[in-house]
C-alpha cells in the first residue's frame, strides 16, 4: 500500500491566502503529493462537496479527509479520539506516543517545531524527539515546517513526508512555497528512496 509521503498539505480555509480549492490546486502544481481536507466544522453537504472539488486537482486516492468518513474517497486521517471506519482502504492518525494504532498505515507526530497555526500547542518535540517516539509505522512531521531547512531536517530524521499547513495556506505563492518544501526534502539524504511519492 503506498502511503503519505513528501510533502503532504492540511487545509485550512480561514487562513487560506485565497479561495481554497485554488490555494489546494497551486500546491499541488508545487510537488504537494497529498492533501488532506481539514474543515471538520461546514456542513456535510458542502464538505463532501469540496472534497469532490479538491480531488479534481489531485491524482486519484491522494485527498485524506480528516474524520472517519472519507466522504466517497478512500482514505482518512483520524485524531486521537476518532472511531477507526472499516472499509476504508488507507488511515492515518494523529499520534503522540499513545494512541492505539492497529488498522492505522501512517502517523502524524506534531509539533516538531512551534507552530504558528496553534500557538502554545507543544511543547515542540524537535526532530530528535519525533523520531524517539519510535512511530511503528511510516510517519509525517507536522508544526512548524515553514522552511526548507526544516523540510531537510525532517527528511534527515527519517519522516517519510511532511505535513505542512499554515506556510502553504497563509503565503502569497502556494505554488512556490510548495516547490521550495517538497524540493527541499526529496533532496535531503535520508529521503532518497522514500515511499509515497507520485
Amino acid at each position: 500500500m503506498v502511503t503519505p509521503g513528501g510533502l503532504v498539505v492540511l487545509t485550512d480555509r480561514r487562513s487560506a491566502a485565497g479561495p481554497l480549492p485554488q490555494v489546494v490546486a497551486a500546491a499541488v502544481r508545487g510537488g504537494a503529493a497529498w492533501v488532506v481536507l481539514r474543515e471538520r466544522d461546514l456542513r456535510y453537504a458542502e464538505r463532501a462537496a469540496l472534497a469532490a472539488e479538491l480531488r479534481s486537482s489531485l491524482p486519484p486516492g491522494r485527498l485524506i479527509v480528516a474524520g472517519p468518513d472519507p466522504l466517497g474517497g478512500d482514505a482518512v486521517h483520524l485524531a486521537g479520539g476518532d472511531p477507526l471506519p472499516s472499509g476504508v482502504p488507507l488511515v492515518g492518525r494523529s499520534w503522540h506516543g499513545t494512541e492505539p494504532l492497529s488498522g492505522v498505515d501512517y502517523v502524524t507526530v506534531s509539533p516538531v517545531y512551534p507552530t504558528d497555526s496553534k500557538p502554545g500547542y507543544g511543547p515542540a518535540l524537535g526532530v530528535t524527539g519525533a523520531t524517539e517516539l519510535c512511530a511503528p509505522v511510516p510517519w509525517l512531521a507536522l508544526g512548524g515546517i515553514d522552511s526548507p531547512s526544516r523540510a531537510a531536517e525532517c527528511a534527515a530524521a527519517g519522516a517519510a513526508g511532511i505535513a505542512v499547513m499554515g506556510a502553504v495556506m497563509r503565503s502569497a505563492d502556494p505554488e512556490s512555497t510548495a516547490r521550495e518544501l517538497a524540493t527541499a526534502f526529496a533532496a535531503a539524504p535520508a529521503a532518497a528512496g522514500r515511499g509515497g511519492g507520485w
